[in-house]
């Protein structure tokens, strides 16, 4: 079939059960934490507690993500493989259930390994946790399209995901930073924060295994032909509304992942209270929960890529405010973070909830749901690690001096300018960014008036 899927409505327009939709959730809340913590605390992590200098530490977290780009899509194909021979994507969801260890034992480096031994360390298990987070996350993400439902049915999909997730962001980032002993962090306190999270890491999972289980399951699923390899990569990015939407989702990736690695330090450098960190990621997570039901009215009224522009355009301007700094008062900069984390919601949600879409209008069959998902994964990866070694950049480039645990290293001028404005003009400039590109995306319109 080519063009826009034009089944007959009632192959396209089931509705879904709150059951099931729960249960697939659930998912999301161990995904939250991986996609959380490691971007807030391991940066700092690795500078204020491992006395890694600032440039390594952005390359520590950075490199990893070069195997992901390059495994992501092969996971997608063999997501796509698993689906054609067995019926769906079970192992490999499974498999990623593996991921709450690496997990614990990113922050469980030995007692004697400071600097660049360190990071090594942290790299390994990285490396590791990022594959296994593919694994799951993957075939996670290849449900809505998967399933043979509408263009409205999907966005409704993807809500009860992202109220989840927002949850799990929101929990996991107000939890992580007391559990390593707040303003007293210490290499045990990681510790245990890694082994406590990992333990609801997988707990969330496995229901999320089961969840998806009765989704596929109460809702007509279709199969995809198993080609994959290249020449499967190569139709997707050939795909020009995928492409778009894509770089626009790299570029907001990047932006958000950038933030939530300079919450610790606009905390403590520019704010000067460490204490403000759980304040700051409460601000900006948790208006998540309580916007995405109203994003999900807009995108039904407006459209998603009119929704999402507007987050985007929202998400810029409150980053400017950051910028600032101190001068703008502290009731003021927490509204700034909230406005980002409103907009932040609708750019989980609405991108999401495209991209099955993209996948259902795709001009050929013969790419799977599992490869669009797989290149769209990388994309998030990489925007996961160009954050923060941004961040690391700026610092860098101010002259920012890394430090252990207990220390307190005074900061040259150019290292708080560089603090505060990686905070807030960086941030600004890469989704403005984002919206241009995003600008270029015309399914939108189609997809809605033909599911």
């Amino acid at each position: 079939m080519t063009g826009l899927d034009r089944r007959p409505a009632a192959a396209t327009d089931a509705t879904l059960p709150r059951g099931p939709l729960a249960g697939f959730a659930a998912g999301s809340l161990g995904m939250g934490v991986w996609v959380t913590v490691p971007g807030l605390l391991l940066l700092y992590f690795l500078t204020d507690v491992l006395a890694v200098g600032p440039w390594l530490a952005g390359l520590t977290l950075l490199l990893p993500k070069i195997a992901d780009v390059l495994l992501h899509p092969w996971v997608g194909h063999r997501a796509d493989v698993e689906q054609t021979r067995r019926g769906d994507r079970r192992r490999l969801l499974l498999l990623g259930c593996v991921l709450p260890v690496a997990f614990a034992a990113l922050f469980a480096v030995p007692g004697g390994l400071t600097s660049a031994p360190a990071a090594t360390w942290v790299a390994v298990f990285f490396i590791a946790g990022n594959l296994l987070f593919a694994a799951y996350q993957v075939p996670y993400l290849a449900t809505p399209a998967d399933l043979r439902i509408g263009y409205h049915e999907r966005t409704r999909l993807m809500a009860f995901r992202m109220v989840v997730l927002t949850l799990g962001i929101l929990v996991s980032g107000l939890l992580a930073p007391l559990l390593t002993g707040g303003d007293a962090a210490t290499r045990s306190g990681y510790q245990r924060m890694g082994v406590v999270l990992a333990v609801g890491m997988l707990v969330a999972m496995l229901v999320g295994v089961a969840g998806i289980a009765r989704l596929r399951g109460s809702a007509p699923v279709t199969t995809a032909p198993g080609h994959g390899g290249w020449r499967a990569l190569r139709t997707a990015l050939r795909d020009r509304q995928f492409r778009w939407l894509v770089a626009a989702y790299l570029a907001m990736s990047t932006t958000t992942h950038l933030v939530l690695a300079g919450v610790p330090y606009y905390a403590e450098y520019e704010l000067r209270a460490p204490g403000l960190t759980t304040a700051l990621v409460a601000a900006f997570v948790a208006p998540a929960l309580l916007v995405t039901p109203a994003w999900l009215v807009v995108a039904r009224r407006v459209g998603k890529q009119r929704a999402l522009l507007g987050a985007q355009g929202a998400f810029a301007i409150g980053s400017l405010v950051l910028a600032v700094g101190r001068p703008a008062g502290l009731p003021v900069l927490i509204g700034a973070v909230a406005v980002l984390g409103v907009a932040f919601a609708g750019m989980q949600l609405l991108p999401f909830s495209m991209l099955p879409d993209v996948i259902r209008a795709a001009t050929t069959s013969a790419t799977g749901a599992g490869t669009y998902t797989g290149v769209w994964t990388a994309t998030e990866a990489t925007g996961a690690a160009l954050g923060p070694y941004a961040y690391a950049l700026c610092l860098t480039v101010g002259g920012f001096v890394a430090s252990t645990a207990g220390e307190s290293p005074v900061q040259p001028d150019a290292a708080l300018a560089a603090v505060r404005y990686g905070f807030g003009l960086l941030p600004a400039a890469a989704m403005l960014a984002a919206l241009l590109l995003q600008r270029r995306y015309t399914l939108d319109a189609t997809a809605r008036a033909t599911s």
